[in-house]
């Protein structure tokens, strides 16, 4: 980058700082950097500490699979421009022990951050050093309490592992249910008395809930059982319906009302915004904006729903009740965990929004400073980004750990 030598004081001190971001953040291809006019677009993603809240990488999650492909986790998150990824997977979309895939699922993810030479942050303060060193890091999460069948000391278990944020449901429920889910017939009225247990020890822990996938009744129960703040790390306005009338039909029971997502905020949680319904960047970010107009930005950050790095591969044709039919997620054992489906074999070429760094059709620059750039255009203030971004992520982590 050639930095010049004649105009503001103001202008030098932006390009200098985008040297800097390049530095701390060095990417293969000029073409994932920001790409915009905006100047502040590349300083306001090196200096803020981008985190997405729900992002789902895909290893092996049985005997058969291991040790599977070698992924860029690294090279992709320098790429994006996020510091950190909340790095989730699913277990149940696998037929067989919940308990022996979540297990084997860590031992895959470990030796992925191995070959990245990267490694989990267990606090808040660990997100913060690993993104002034410049190195990207991950916070474990699962999807989904199908692993605990019922084990309540696996909660320990896999906080000792490394799991610092525990979603309690997914789409199918767990041979010992925790709470109603969102998409499925209500059964519980809420939390389960397991359920209940779960949450408890969390907050003894110091695991951060991810109430993602939990009804109103069972967000409810939740947030009276807790004792810390919780989030929902990926959803969206059940307003904010796109223009797509096929995906608005198919992602509307994912959706929460406002009335949830101010139950959330007024207990001191947040709530992420998934890309999805939202066809651009600047639909994504208007998205984000009325979501803040609701619960406030102290309240709202990212969560993508989408996989950073290639997904599995997957059979030709969608599986019953994939995101690609009328009927929400597939069930158990038809596919990987994850966003809306990628390429089957037979396509060509990744499908456009399941990929982080392809959110969006002709997207050239990584993922954060399309974000960022966006956010300015729809006004937001670099303050206001640095807490949507990140801020507000490590807020509710800290207060979850009691640290």
């Amino acid at each position: 980058m050639k930095l010049q030598t004649s105009g503001t004081r103001r202008q030098f001190i932006s390009a200098a700082a985008r040297i800097a971001a390049a530095v701390i953040f060095p990417r293969p291809d000029s073409i994932w950097a920001a790409d915009t006019a905006d100047p502040r677009v590349a300083d306001i993603a090196a200096r803020t500490i981008g985190i997405d809240t729900h992002n789902h990488v895909d290893v092996p999650l049985t005997a058969s699979d291991m040790p599977g492909p070698d992924i860029d986790l690294a090279g992709e998150m320098k790429r994006s421009g996020l510091a950190a990824i909340c790095m989730t997977f699913a277990t149940d979309y696998q037929p067989g022990d919940a308990y022996d895939r979540f297990l084997k699922g860590l031992a895959s993810m470990d030796r992925q951050l191995e070959r990245s030479g990267m490694k989990r942050s267990l606090t808040p303060d660990d997100v913060r050093s690993a993104h002034k060193n410049g190195q990207p890091t991950v916070i474990q999460a699962v999807e989904g309490g199908h692993f605990l069948q019922g084990h309540l000391e696996r909660v320990e278990e896999a906080y000792g592992r490394g799991l610092r944020h525990l979603g309690l449901l997914h789409d199918s429920d767990p041979s010992v249910p925790l709470g109603d889910v969102y998409t499925n017939p209500p059964r519980y009225g809420g939390m389960t008395p397991f359920g209940a247990s779960v949450i408890k020890e969390c907050n003894r822990l110091g695991m951060l809930i991810d109430l993602a996938h939990a009804n109103v009744q069972t967000t409810g129960a939740a947030l009276k059982l807790t004792t810390r703040p919780v989030i929902i790390s990926h959803t969206g306005l059940d307003t904010q319906l796109g223009n797509d009338p096929r995906m608005a039909q198919m992602m509307r029971p994912r959706l929460i009302s406002k009335e949830q997502a101010r139950m959330v905020a007024d207990a001191g949680g947040a709530v992420g915004v998934w890309t999805h319904l939202a066809n651009t960047s600047l639909e994504y970010a208007h998205n984000i904006r009325a979501l803040v107009d609701v619960i406030g930005v102290d309240h709202v950050c990212i969560g993508t729903d989408t996989k950073l790095t290639q997904p599995s591969p997957r059979p030709a044709g969608p599986p019953p009740g994939d995101h690609s039919g009328l009927a929400g997620d597939p069930p158990p054992g038809s596919r990987p965990g994850g966003p809306p489906p990628g390429p089957r074999l037979g396509q060509q070429g990744p499908r456009v929004g399941e990929r982080t760094n392809l959110a969006w059709a002709n997207q050239t620059a990584g993922f954060y400073y399309v974000v960022v750039d966006a956010m300015l255009k729809t006004g937001f203030t670099p303050e206001e980004i640095e807490k949507i971004g990140g801020a507000n992520y490590l807020r509710i982590f800290a207060a979850a750990a009691n640290k």
